[in-house]
């Protein structure tokens, strides 16, 4: 059996301390992994840290200064929502080194996992909503000044709105982003993605499955991306402190075999970041994460890989 590949660093803890954001959820799922004898230590492949010049591809040259230097003002650790630590600039880099990593095995692999990232609440010159360093928007930079990619397709099913992505990416033909989000909710002000899902409190399965698989089955055939980040945040559960979708973990589980299935099949590759998720237990947290992985190695096993060519 072909096993989707992990991209892990112990210091991917933010390091937040007590706070709504479980950062420690990164360690669980990993732990998670090697107990249930799904893994093994050496099938987490290890991230070196983003370089200041692939961080500056989608960051401001002054926001990046004020992240390495502690000068952030009040009011912008204020709008990030958390507090500011070396240690925390670190863990922000990594991630965007894992998204960067993730994504170059997705092409060997077909589907690739990132413990960490989905910080698409970062914009250009700021922070917002726990989120310092855009990762994916990083990742997908990098892969096109390499050549590796054209066009990418962020699919972001977080229940909050991927504000700083879709402002990143506004008016740029080569990358298209749909966000599935709870209307009602964090943001306040979103941006304009290239496809927005508006859904009202409370929507549960069946509605949220048909209207995903509405939008974004047509995106992909239209768009035809070269590679898909697929932004597969725990938030949309039922029980979620900070949402107010009610998914049910069978509901999660088909979300993610329709996001991963419909690429594969299309001979396009597509990393996995895990993005938010609030669930009063960490251990529900912990087990959406875990069960995203899993769907992805039976979609892997039942789809194959074979990459479309160019």
């Amino acid at each position: 059996m072909d096993k989707v590949p992990l991209v892990y660093h112990e210091r991917y803890d933010l390091n937040f301390g007590r706070h709504v954001f479980p950062t420690e959820k990164y360690r669980l799922i990993r732990d998670r992994l090697i107990a249930e004898g799904l893994a093994t230590d050496e099938d987490f492949h290890q991230p070196k840290a983003a370089k200041d010049g692939e961080i500056r591809l989608v960051h401001t040259e002054d926001w990046v200064r004020k992240l390495r230097n502690g000068t952030l003002t009040y009011q912008e650790i204020l709008q990030l929502e958390v507090p500011y630590s070396r240690q925390m600039v670190e863990a922000f880099w990594l991630a965007a080194g894992g998204s960067i990593y993730a994504a170059r095995l997705a092409f060997f692999h077909g589907i690739a996992y990132n413990v960490g990232g989905g910080f698409h609440h970062a914009f250009a010159g700021h922070g917002e909503g726990f989120c310092a360093i855009n990762d994916v928007a990083v990742a997908i930079r990098v892969l096109q000044r390499e050549g590796l990619i054209r066009k990418a397709l962020v699919l972001d099913v977080d229940v909050h709105h991927g504000n700083g992505t879709a402002d990143i990416f506004a008016n740029d033909d080569s990358v298209f982003t749909l966000s599935i989000h709870q209307l009602h909710n964090y943001p306040a002000v979103k941006p304009l993605s290239n496809l927005d899902i508006h859904l009202e409190d409370g929507v549960s399965d069946v509605e949220y499955l048909d209207k995903l698989r509405a939008a974004y089955v047509p995106a992909l055939q239209l768009f035809r991306p070269d590679l898909v980040f697929y932004v597969a945040g725990a938030d949309p559960y039922l029980e979620d402190q900070l949402g107010g979708i009610n998914l049910s973990k069978q509901g999660l589980l088909a979300r993610d075999r329709l996001a991963l299935e419909r690429p594969l099949l299309m001979g396009i590759p597509v990393a996995v970041v895990l993005a938010g998720g609030y669930a009063p237990r960490v251990e529900d947290t912990v087990e959406i994460h875990v069960n995203t992985w899993k769907m992805a190695v039976t979609v892997l096993n039942d789809c194959g890989w074979r990459r479309a060519p160019r």
